[in-house]
């Protein structure tokens, strides 16, 4: 079969399709043959380097990618679950490949009506979206930023936002994009592009925070005293997120963590159920990006990493 690896750290041109003997899946396993696997931040990071102080043994050649839907073609014993089509979380990546070989434990099986990029729109950043909105406890009539708007991320916060009844300024870079946020419910925006971008965005009760750098700085000031509340749950820009404790303490502002890395089973289904019941109304209308071959994984990569691409970006074999 076909797995897309890097053997070493580095940027997206150390990606590289390999031949490799299709995998067999162990006791408990299910083998899946790949419909599209989803591109997450955490790959990219993964293949950087960025992530090694997380994820020190990470065996190379690797290979990323853990989201994927696909139709289960051998389970064991499990055999009732053979043409079952699956949404798959894959803790140890790997979803970047013609077949995959995953836990039994880590698939749900697809939603009816639901196509395999939508799923993946809503498998993972569904689920954060709704989380991260859980955490930072948004009520009607407040003013909340959402960073990288666009994002697979963003673009389901602001509509979950608005869906809260909260004024929504939208943090994007350009006007391309900016299009995009208020096609999808922003009530103002915020161009990163623009050194001065916080001029006009005034005082609001929420940041729902995922740049890092200079942007978490700038975004923190932006906060009301004594209610403002930032939820950080990304670092797009691969910086430390700057936040002055003296400036927490003095205003009085809440600073919140989210990461579904760290959650339990028990605890992300609910969020991912809620994710696909919104969607299901109507409520979320998942933002797809760009769908490319396996061969372009490089360049998938490369596209997100330049800010150039808008909602959920997949693979496909």
């Amino acid at each position: 079969m076909r797995t897309v690896r890097f053997h070493q750290y580095g940027g997206p041109d150390t990606l590289r399709v390999d031949e490799v003997p299709d995998p067999v899946p162990a006791a408990g396993e299910l083998l899946i043959r790949v419909e599209a696997a989803g591109i997450g931040f955490a790959d990219l990071q993964l293949r950087s380097g960025a992530l090694r102080a997380w994820a020190p043994g990470l065996p190379l050649p690797y290979n990323p990618g853990h989201e994927a839907v696909g139709t289960v073609v051998d389970a064991g014993a499990a055999t009732a679950l053979i043409g079952t089509r699956v949404m798959v979380v894959s803790p140890a990546g790997g979803a970047y490949a013609d077949l995959l070989t995953v836990p039994e434990a880590a698939v749900v099986p697809l939603p009816d009506g639901v196509d395999a990029h939508h799923a993946l729109a809503l498998l993972g950043q569904g689920t954060t979206a709704v989380g991260v909105l859980d955490k930072a406890g948004v009520a009607p009539g407040e003013r909340v930023l959402v960073e990288a708007a666009t994002g697979g991320v963003g673009s389901l916060l602001v509509q979950l936002a608005k869906h809260a009844g909260a004024e929504v300024i939208a943090a994007v870079h350009g006007e391309a994009k900016a299009a995009v946020a208020r096609d999808l419910g922003a009530d103002a925006i915020a161009d990163l592009t623009d050194p001065e971008w916080a001029a006009g965005v005034g005082p609001v009760h929420a940041v729902l925070e995922s740049i890092g750098g200079p942007v978490t700085r700038t975004a923190l000031g932006l906060l009301q005293p004594s209610v403002g509340r930032m939820v950080v749950y990304g670092d797009l820009s691969g910086l430390p997120h700057a936040i002055d404790t003296e400036t927490v303490y003095l205003r009085a502002l809440s600073v919140l963590g989210f990461a579904t890395a760290l959650m339990p089973p028990e605890r992300l289904a609910p969020l991912r159920d809620r994710a696909f019941a919104l969607a299901a109304t109507g409520t979320l209308k998942p933002l797809i990006g760009s769908t490319r071959p396996l061969t372009e994984a490089a360049a998938a990569h490369t596209a997100i990493e330049s800010r150039t691409t808008i909602g959920k970006n997949t693979l496909v074999p």
